[in-house]
């Protein structure tokens, strides 16, 4: 990795998980590509930078495999997640071709084998692309069901020994209350995994949380619609909210 790449971020390897919204309009659903390309310009200029990333794509703008078991009594819960899986697939083909339409070279690794569209999810193979300078696009979560996409993220984070996770959400970082009902919500700068947890705070699901902390992997939840807040959090400036172990915050 290039020097100044080294000395302008904290961060060498980071593990960015993209919620399926992120992939639609604000209250829609399906996929935008402008939306897609938005996004992929901040990576592209990630990447020009030497930062080896791997991203997690969710698919809750096509299906969310949890949501749709509870409303269809026909399909049966295991077979929902798996459809939910599938869908973070479609995301990650439509991703990865709009990076590479900007030149980023990349490559997609499914949990669930489908040679004909993905690689395999191999830790090592994954780690090489990491440093050879391509995006990994990391897609069907863990590959079995009743696992969340955070889930997924945060395991992988762990197998890639990622510097940090990076949640990119609608909103501004950890509230006290949901922002977009309760105008009177807090953002927190800084958060610990156990107050997160013991507060209930909707960051990611609880074992998600549980497994960041049990390895001391920070997590900044932050807004990914303002332009090129995901260069910024990345570089290092203070957006949006850290969730740490409570010893690191004290020492800040």
């Amino acid at each position: 990795m290039p020097e100044e790449a080294q000395s302008s971020s904290p961060y060498q390897r980071v593990l960015l998980k993209l919620s399926g919204e992120s992939f639609c309009r604000s209250n829609g659903s399906g996929i935008s590509m402008s939306e897609i390309e938005s996004i992929c310009t901040q990576i592209k200029g990630v990447v020009e930078k030497g930062i080896q990333l791997a991203i997690v794509c969710g698919g809750g703008n096509i299906l969310r495999g949890g949501e749709f078991s509870q409303t269809n009594s026909i399909v049966a819960e295991s077979t929902a997640h798996y459809m939910g899986m599938l869908a973070t697939v479609i995301n990650g083909l439509a991703l990865q071709d709009a990076l590479e339409s900007f030149e980023v070279p990349t490559r997609l690794q499914s949990a669930i084998p489908m040679q004909n569209v993905a690689e395999p999810f191999i830790r090592r193979r994954c780690v090489r692309h990491l440093e050879k300078g391509r995006v990994v696009i990391l897609a069907a979560g863990t590959g079995s069901p009743f696992v969340t996409t955070d889930t997924a993220a945060a395991l992988r984070a762990r197998e890639l020994d990622a510097d940090v996770v990076l949640k990119a959400t609608r909103v501004d970082g950890v509230f006290s209350d949901d922002p977009e009902k309760n105008p009177h919500a807090v953002r927190y700068s800084d958060i610990s995994y156990t107050e997160v947890l013991q507060q209930d705070l909707k960051v990611m699901d609880a074992q998600a949380i549980h497994h960041c902390k049990e390895h001391n992997i920070p997590i900044i939840v932050f807004n990914y619609g303002r332009e090129g807040n995901i260069q910024r959090v990345i570089s290092g400036e203070r957006i949006g909210t850290r969730v740490l172990r409570s010893e690191d915050i004290q020492k800040d």
